[in-house]
């Protein structure tokens, strides 16, 4: 991190700061005390007061907020100002963390590069990730996620971003906002933030945020559907008037649609696109979004369950018809959270695709009673028994669901009742 002086700290009057003097400097902002050392600001968030004797036995100053976000804020920011690095938002409904992870990873070879850890995109997540700047750092890549309007800006007041990528603008969080065209203007909020000179790639056919789009001082890049073609495991893209060939290690058309809008990030922040395949075996998605696993008996199962809602669930069901090719279809689906009115309107849609595309599902949860499923069970507890008595060798298994349902360990607890199909 870009050092701090303990003075520089104790002048922002946050809360109880302990474990520093004057001349010293602070090196690093953690928030879990089993990794706090020497030179570092230990935050005790929520119960973490708990464990700031912890921290301070291993070598850390210490800091017990007033306000816990509004001191993240403060020293994210102080950091921010001292960093002339490029730090590009990713905001929109579906594709922010895995659209974070492609760019990071593409950048890293030619720039020093930063980016957000799993799903850091809130009030909390995101300043922490501000505060890992270091002082070589050109390229920071954060996620902003929200729930309502207000919270983007607020994070881009933080971050100060000069680059702005949304993947995907649709439904989420209805029961807040209300309407697709709310959520776009909360997304927009990152747009609004950029200064001039500053770039926002987003989809050529969002129409919802066309209304955001009408600034005359940054470029709008926008990403088109028609400039992927895939060939014998290569992905072709064309981004403005060029054109570039990766071999991805991921196969969902989804992902490379992130990858186009990670792309075309990458030029805007000067990067050399006849060197970006340099970084894509440094792609590493986080966890639960879209991980497969083969299974015994020639099966295999995607692991999808970090986060739901219409246009994702739409996007996993297709590849999932589209990989499983002669095997079984089949669909372990929870409940897509916070869409308020409209949820079951929802719920019946993703319902009635899945039988167009012949996959059996497995409900997890009541909202999940209106896929029609084969198989309903009332919760996460339920399913692995479920699944026992129903998969057999050689499915394709797809596991999909809003966190609040709890299936991120479904994955793995269908390979081992996979394990006991194969002979020993």
């Amino acid at each position: 991190m870009i050092a701090l002086a303990w003075e520089e700290i104790e002048a922002l009057d946050l809360g109880r700061l302990e474990g520093g003097a004057a001349g010293e400097t602070v090196t690093g902002i953690v928030a879990d005390s089993r990794i706090a050392g020497p030179g570092e600001l230990f935050v005790a968030l929520n119960t973490g007061v708990r464990f700031v004797a912890e921290a301070r036995d291993r070598g850390a100053a210490t800091l017990v907020p007033s306000d816990q976000e509004a001191a993240l804020a403060a020293l994210a920011s102080l950091v921010r100002s001292k960093s002339t690095a490029d730090v590009v938002a990713v905001v929109g409904s579906v594709g922010k963390t895995t659209t974070k992870d492609i760019l990071g990873a593409l950048c890293a070879p030619h720039v020093p590069t930063v980016w957000a850890e799993r799903s850091l995109n809130n009030e909390i997540g995101l300043p922490l990730t501000v505060c890992r700047l270091e002082p070589d750092t050109r390229v920071l890549v954060t996620e902003m996620g929200m729930r309502g309007l207000g919270q983007i800006a607020a994070l881009c007041a933080i971050a100060k971003p000069t680059v702005v990528v949304v993947p995907h603008v649709g439904p989420e969080h209805l029961e807040l906002l209300g309407t697709v065209e709310r959520v776009a203007e909360a997304n927009a909020e990152a747009i609004s933030a950029l200064p001039p000179g500053g770039t926002a790639v987003v989809p050529a056919n969002a129409k919802v945020l066309e209304p955001f789009l009408d600034r005359d001082d940054i470029a709008i890049r926008r990403v088109h559907t028609s400039a992927i073609r895939v060939h014998e495991g290569a992905t072709r893209f064309t981004v403005g008037e060029e054109a570039v060939v990766l071999v991805l290690p991921f196969a969902q058309r989804h992902l490379a649609l992130n990858t186009l809008a990670a792309l075309h990030a990458y030029v805007a922040l000067g990067l050399p696109l006849d060197r970006v395949a340099d970084g894509v075996a440094g792609i590493e998605l986080s966890p639960g979004r879209g991980e497969e696993m083969p299974l015994p008996g020639g099966g295999l199962v995607i692991n999808d369950a970090y986060n739901a809602n219409p246009d994702s669930m739409h996007a996993s069901l297709v590849h999932l018809a589209g990989r499983a090719g002669d095997r079984r279809r089949v669909a372990i689906l929870g409940e897509m959270a916070e869409l308020g009115s409209q949820s079951g309107r929802y719920h019946d849609q993703v319902g009635s695709l899945a039988a167009d595309l012949g996959i059996d599902v497995i409900g997890v949860g009541e909202a999940a009673r209106r896929y029609t499923p084969a198989v309903w069970v009332a919760s996460s507890a339920d399913v692995a028994e479920a699944a026992r008595a129903y998969l057999r060798p050689g499915d394709a298994v797809l596991v999909k669901a809003s966190r609040a349902v709890g299936l991120e360990g479904i994955a793995e607890e269908i390979a081992n009742i996979a394990r006991a199909w194969s002979p020993s």
